[in-house]
Parts: C-alpha cells; sequence; structure tokens
C-alpha cells in the first residue's frame, strides 16, 4: 500500500514524471470526450475502434521505411505521422465504401478494421525478422506506454486538444446539425462530406495521439465510455459535450494516479476501467436515462394510469346509469368496477387505497362498493374528457375504427398537455354534447355484470 507522503505526491502533482503523465492524459480524456460525443450521436461508435486498427499498418510501414533510409526508426515523430496518414486512408476507405456501395457505416467499419489490423500484424512479423525489429518497441503502440511519456508526447497532447476545442466552439451548430439530420443539413447547403471528413480527421488525431497513452487497443473505450456515460446524465448536446470531456478528464487523472500508487498497474489499462466505472454509475443512476430512474418513472406512470383508468372506470358507470349526465355519486360495487378492465385483484385494491388517501373516493363499504368524492368526480370527469377528446380526434384525423379507438387512445390520453387539450377543445367543439364538459363517447358503453 502506498504511504501518505507517496499519496500527498501524486495528488497534488509534485513529481515531474506523475505531474507530466497525469496531465497528458487529462489532455487527452477530454479530448476523446469531446469527439466521442460527436461519434456517438452519429452512431459511429466503432469509427474509433477503426482508426485505432488502421494506425497499426502507418507506424508499421514508417519504421521499415526509417531503417531503409539508414535511420533507427524509432523517432516517435515518424511513426506517428505514419499511424495519422494510415488512419486518414482508414477514415477515406470507409467513407468512399459508404458512399458508393450499398454498404452500411458498420460493415464498412469492420471490413477496413479487419483488413488493417490484418495488415498491420503481418508487417510486424515481417518486422520481427529485420535485425533492428527485436528491439523496435512497437509494441507500446498496441498495449500503451503511458509512464515512458515525455514533454513532446505533453506538447502534441496539448496541441490536438487546442485544435479539437477551437473546432468544436466554432463549428458547433454545423456538427450538431450533421450528427441530428444529414439530409437537413445538406438540403441547408451545407458541405456535408467536408464536414464528416473534418470531423473523422479530429477523430483521427485524437486517436493517433493516443496511442502512446493507452495503446490502439484501448483507444476506442477511452473515446466512447465518457461519451455514453453522459449520454445517460442529459439530453442537451452542449452538455453532453462538456460532461463528457470531463468524465474523459477525471477518468484520466484517477487512472493515471491510481498507476501511480500501484506501479505494476499499467496506467492505460487502469484509465479505461476508471471510464466503464463511470458508464456503470451512470447507466444506474443517471438522472436522464439511467435504469434506476427509469425504473422509478415507469413504476409511477404505472400508479398514474391506474388511477385513472379506476377513476373513468367510475365515471363510465355513473354516466351509464344517468346519460344525461345529472350525476349521483352512488356507491358502485367493485364486481361492476372489475369488469371494466383486466385488473388483478391486487392492483385494483391498491389503486383504491392509493384514491382514498388523495380524497378521490371515500372509504370503501363492508361489501366492497365504492364511492367517488366531489373532487373525485371532478377529477374523473377531466380524465374521462382527455380520454374521449383523444378518441374524437382518432376517428375525425387519423381514420381509426369505432371498434379499437378505445385501445388506441389509452396509449396516448396519459401524456396528453394542456396545449394539446385546449387545442383539441377547439377542434372538437362541434362533438361536445350541450351544457357538459366531457363529449359524448363515440362507441357504446358496455356496463360491467
Amino acid at each position: 500500500m502506498p504511504e501518505l507522503a507517496d499519496i500527498w505526491n501524486v495528488l497534488f502533482l509534485h513529481d515531474y514524471n506523475t505531474r507530466l503523465v497525469v496531465l497528458s492524459t487529462m489532455l487527452l480524456g477530454c479530448a476523446c470526450g469531446l469527439m466521442g460525443g460527436f461519434l456517438l450521436l452519429r452512431k459511429r461508435s466503432l469509427m474509433g475502434d477503426t482508426l485505432s486498427h488502421a494506425t497499426l499498418p502507418g507506424v508499421a510501414l514508417a519504421f521499415m521505411l526509417a531503417v531503409a533510409l539508414g535511420g533507427d526508426g524509432k523517432s516517435l515523430h515518424f511513426l506517428l505521422s505514419g499511424a495519422a496518414i494510415t488512419g486518414l486512408l482508414g477514415c477515406w476507405a470507409v467513407l468512399f465504401i459508404r458512399n458508393n456501395t450499398r454498404i452500411k457505416d458498420d460493415a464498412a467499419m469492420g471490413i477496413v478494421l479487419s483488413v488493417s489490423f490484418g495488415t498491420g500484424v503481418a508487417l510486424l512479423g515481417l518486422i520481427q525478422n529485420m535485425p533492428e525489429g527485436s528491439s523496435a518497441g512497437l509494441e507500446s503502440f498496441i498495449y500503451g506506454k503511458t509512464a515512458s511519456m515525455v514533454l513532446s508526447d505533453f506538447r502534441i497532447l496539448l496541441l490536438v486538444t487546442l485544435c479539437v476545442l477551437v473546432c468544436t466552439l466554432l463549428l458547433f451548430k454545423e456538427f450538431r446539425l450533421l450528427c441530428f439530420d444529414e439530409g437537413f443539413a445538406g438540403a441547408l447547403g451545407w458541405r456535408v462530406r467536408y464536414l464528416d471528413v473534418l470531423l473523422l480527421a479530429l477523430v483521427t488525431a485524437v486517436t493517433v495521439t493516443g496511442l502512446q497513452a493507452v495503446g490502439l487497443i484501448l483507444i476506442i473505450s477511452f473515446l466512447i465510455s465518457p461519451a455514453a456515460a453522459a449520454r445517460f446524465w442529459t439530453n442537451q448536446l452542449d452538455r453532453l459535450l462538456l460532461l463528457s470531456a470531463l468524465i474523459g478528464g477525471v477518468s484520466a487523472w484517477l487512472g493515471a494516479s491510481l498507476s501511480a500508487f500501484f506501479p505494476r498497474l499499467p496506467a492505460g489499462a487502469v484509465i479505461v476501467l476508471v471510464a466503464t466505472t463511470f458508464f456503470i454509475v451512470s447507466m444506474l443512476v443517471g438522472s436522464e436515462r439511467g435504469l434506476l430512474i427509469r425504473h422509478l418513472r415507469l413504476k409511477q406512470l404505472k400508479i398514474r394510469m391506474g388511477r385513472q383508468h379506476l377513476l373513468r372506470a367510475l365515471y363510465e358507470i355513473l354516466e351509464g346509469i344517468r346519460p344525461e349526465g345529472d350525476f349521483v355519486l352512488r356507491a358502485v360495487p367493485l364486481i361492476q368496477i372489475r369488469g371494466r378492465r383486466t385488473w388483478t385483484d391486487s392492483h385494483l385494491r391498491a389503486y383504491i387505497r392509493r384514491a382514498c388517501k388523495e380524497g378521490l373516493i371515500e372509504t370503501p363499504t363492508f361489501d366492497g362498493s365504492i364511492r367517488l368524492t366531489k373532487i373525485g368526480l371532478e377529477e374523473a370527469a377531466l380524465m374521462t374528457r382527455n380520454h374521449r377528446l383523444w378518441e374524437l380526434y382518432l376517428i375525425e384525423y387519423a381514420d381509426v375504427a369505432t371498434s379499437r379507438v378505445d385501445r388506441d387512445a389509452d396509449r396516448v390520453e396519459h401524456v396528453l398537455g394542456e396545449e394539446i387539450v385546449k387545442s383539441l377543445e377547439s377542434k372538437l367543439q362541434t362533438y361536445q354534447s350541450a351544457g357538459s364538459l366531457v363529449p359524448n363517447s363515440p362507441h357504446p358503453i358496455v356496463l360491467g355484470d
């Protein structure tokens, strides 16, 4: 276990090498978070994986060319230049296949990924047979070697991150339009292909500069995990990009710090694991799309729907008894209510208990009969009115048969807003019965047994 002094030095970046590694990976995390957000919305999450594998042949060819020219082939700038060239070629190949054939994005990216990686592995096999190949150290581009990062790596990452940030700020609305509606962007006159190429060029730059930190195998997770985690917290693009960059930067900081605490843990792998942890936590408790939040919202919706169906059933039963609308708040037998819907006894009693607590119905009598309160009657009339408005709208404008309109209206009535209600009331006033706030039912009312 690390000592307190070591933890203090790592957290406050007192050591030069730790400071360099942590700041470099944080810059990479912010850049990956920004680009990953656009890739996620473009439904091209596999593009980062494709580009990272497309860089491997470039690294191998750059090494072989440098050796052939009399160098040692270990120049990082030379190797990254080769990776950038083949990465851009891989990007161009994906776009060419997509735009000139009927093959979709995922298949095109899968083809380029597999061919590129196979070519890179074959070239690495040739390099191993070269006299200079045994000490080439090219495996660091596959698995990453964060601890060996130097000041020149930090400068490259800083430059790339600034380029990504500036392009995102200047072309934010264009990239947003490209992500959400590419066809509409083209109709407005935007050069969609140029924007697409620029976006993928930025992704390529981030991918190439991230090879030294996390390697070509793990860079895909660093591109997608922060963006996917941010997606569970917001539906706004600007907030998603900001949160994605923040998660990427924090993941890099925590991962590099943990690797400094425990030197045997590779920093690249720890960074990706931290980013994945953020994704798992966000998937469970994210405020917009988290599984727990969705479960709670669905449970509340079912409770609200059950209460609305109970009130509407009571209103329609009373309406069938006194169709002229002069209601008497009489008790309704439980068996008659049960016949209105396919409720289970436990669910129906739960809805009745909740309605009693809310003051919508009186306490059931000893034989299970239920009576609406005055507040409950007003609420039941409102629920029935909304349902009838939807029924009349579907019959008039959607050509839905009256025999099935009740079921179709049930699917949409619970999301009916006040503005829509007012609009429907203005359009359907001719259907409303005189002197009543509730339109007549467009289909026969069948009473329960």
